[in-house]
């Protein structure tokens, strides 16, 4: 029990540190930049359908511990693409209430997932039912910590299509919230299985996902089929996940 604290207190310690003595150069949350990154060419000059998921830092301390997630999708030859937040004012489900790939209040974006052509335009319809059917879509539902947030949202919509073998970084608190209200069974992947306490505590090993242990929010494993530590705070250390 001492190695897993010191395990899952060290990482957050560090990022606290860093946030701390070198800040995360955002100005005040309400006048920080949200405009496009420029990690997605416009929608016009690109015909092919397209999914894309994206997470950064969350606004102020909270970037100690955790990253928010989005989806973005195209239809193909649609003219714009459609993003799709979790937050935490107005109706959880927000539609288009920022740029698609958008800093997030000063915080670059980083792609976590990326489909395009045929494929993405197969998947679409399954993250567009999840979504317009998500449970936790009325005022009141969100709940920063352990969920359902962003990141539980984000990881429903994930689960839907288990054929992209995508996962979110262990910085994504909520990811693992029973959003299902079962707290066991096999992971989305088909290739291990997870089990958790109401997102408070729980573990999930499998091929695609590794080897993770949920700490009161703090994900602390490891990943062999892309080699790298999975660290609180820190997030992923060593090959970056294909996206």
């Amino acid at each position: 029990m001492l190695i897993l604290l010191f395990l899952v207190l060290a990482p957050l310690a560090a990022s606290a540190a860093r946030y701390v003595w070198l800040g995360d150069g955002r100005e005040n949350w309400q006048t920080a930049d949200r405009s496009s990154a420029g990690l997605l060419p416009a929608a016009s000059d690109h015909p092919e359908a397209v999914i894309r998921v994206f997470g950064a830092r969350t606004v102020r301390w909270r970037s100690i511990f955790a990253v928010h997630t989005w989806i973005v999708v195209k239809e193909k030859n649609a003219a714009t693409y459609t993003r799709y937040d979790y937050t935490a004012w107005g109706e959880p489900i927000r539609t288009n209430g920022f740029a698609p790939d958008g800093r997030w209040f000063g915080a670059a974006p980083e792609t976590i997932v990326a489909v395009d052509g045929e494929r993405a335009e197969a998947l679409i319809p399954k993250i567009r039912d999840v979504i317009e059917t998500y449970k936790f879509r009325s005022y009141g539902d969100y709940s920063v910590w352990p969920g359902p947030n962003s990141n539980t949202f984000v990881q429903a919509a994930l689960d839907s299509v288990p054929e992209l073998r995508a996962v979110l970084p262990p910085t994504a608190i909520g990811k693992d919230f029973p959003y299902t209200g079962r707290w066991a069974g096999v992971t989305a992947s088909g290739t291990g299985i997870y089990a958790s306490l109401a997102g408070y505590i729980g573990f999930s090993i499998g091929w695609v996902e590794g080897l993770e242990i949920n700490f009161f929010g703090a994900v602390l494993g490891f990943d062999i089929r892309r080699p790298a530590l999975k660290l609180p705070g820190l997030g992923r250390v060593g090959i970056r996940p294909g996206v």
